[in-house]
């Protein structure tokens, strides 16, 4: 089946949009105080609720255990955003409920005892908020959900208590990070309610200028607002980047022009890549195709797969084995170049 981030090879700015909603079980203590014997008990108790109900979804998901599986599995599955750095971490039982094109995973036994993550392409939150719901409503006919009338849904970390909903865009920035106004831009709007994380999540770094912009407040505002909040936001700084992008075409092109090519032909042509590396000249020729100064045929998969497939752990798992880091390197540039070849 074909996975939501094969539908289209053209995101722009907004590459795409994630909802998040964390539950909790009511007569299970909290994942922290939870004992092994009894996480293994509420995930059979979620994977019963929706892979053996009479619905579509039972057909649509597998569960994949986390605990105990191999590191780079576990690193691969992170890699593809569909666990999350926590899950990874855990040491005691956990998985993922995952759909067969990816579009959502259900995390069990994470910081709380279920999170509901959907994704959608490009700036499209309508749809990912739509499908985390659906679930969300089927879980709900069988769970009864820590809940309280004034404060909404109980979770293990206070600021996740309310709606237990986090909507995030990842957004790709290079001209505000190569302009130096990034920084002000970032500090402007965690005023209003909005945070800033890197590649996977809450802890982690930025790279290849790709960033997760999300809300912070949780208590006191409905899913809507928090969306329409995110969305104001995030078609503001998409303005701002195309602004800066304009006027670095206006006064600095040839610069620009000569930054783009050289890194098109060193995915192109080298031999040796690492993920950092990879990730920054990624970056590059992105802009360089949705600025019009690439005039060249895209390559094969689209940005957000490339940016997926450069990672060591899905590079060795597509390989088949362990590889040393200077093997990985060189199964990075060949894969590289392979999707740029027609």
């Amino acid at each position: 089946m074909k996975k939501w981030y094969e539908e289209n090879l053209d995101t722009d700015i907004i590459v795409s949009s994630r909802i998040r909603l964390a539950r909790n079980y009511k007569k299970y203590p909290f994942s922290v105080r939870l004992s092994s014997s009894g996480a293994e008990k509420m995930i059979e108790e979620t994977k019963r609720i929706l892979l053996e109900g009479n619905t579509i979804l039972s057909k649509e998901f597998e569960y994949i255990p986390v605990f105990g599986r191999n590191p780079i599995d576990k690193r691969a599955l992170m890699e593809s955003h569909v666990i999350s750095p926590e899950l990874v971490k855990k040491t005691i039982p956990c998985g993922v409920l995952l759909k067969n094109d990816e579009s959502i995973s259900i995390m069990i036994n994470e910081e709380d005892h279920i999170r509901i993550q959907s994704v959608a392409l490009g700036m499209n939150m309508s749809k990912a908020w739509d499908l985390a719901d659906k679930i969300d409503n089927v879980l709900e006919e069988s769970i009864e959900y820590a809940f309280n009338e004034k404060l909404g849904y109980l979770t293990s970390c206070p600021t996740n208590v309310g709606t237990g909903m986090r909507a995030s865009y990842m957004m790709h920035l290079p001209a505000l990070e190569w302009s130096g106004q990034l920084q002000n831009i970032l500090y402007a709007i965690g005023k209003l309610g909005i945070t800033v994380r890197g590649l996977y999540g809450e802890g982690t770094q930025a790279e290849g200028s790709l960033y997760q912009i999300s809300n912070q407040i949780t208590l006191g505002q409905s899913e809507k607002e928090i969306i329409e909040n995110l969305n104001n936001i995030a078609l503001q700084i998409a303005e701002q980047e195309k602004q800066i992008r304009e006027q670095i075409l206006k006064e600095k092109k040839e610069v620009l022009r000569d930054k783009i090519y050289r890194s098109y032909g060193t995915l192109r042509y080298a031999r040796m890549l690492t993920t950092k590396e990879a990730m920054t000249l990624l970056s590059d020729i992105k802009m360089g195709f949705d600025m019009g100064i690439l005039g060249e045929a895209r390559p094969m998969i689209s940005f957000y797969e490339f940016i997926m497939y450069v990672q060591p752990a899905i590079l060795q798992k597509r390989v088949g084995t362990d590889l040393s880091s200077q093997d990985r390197d060189m199964q990075r540039a060949e894969f590289v170049r392979s999707q740029f070849e027609r």
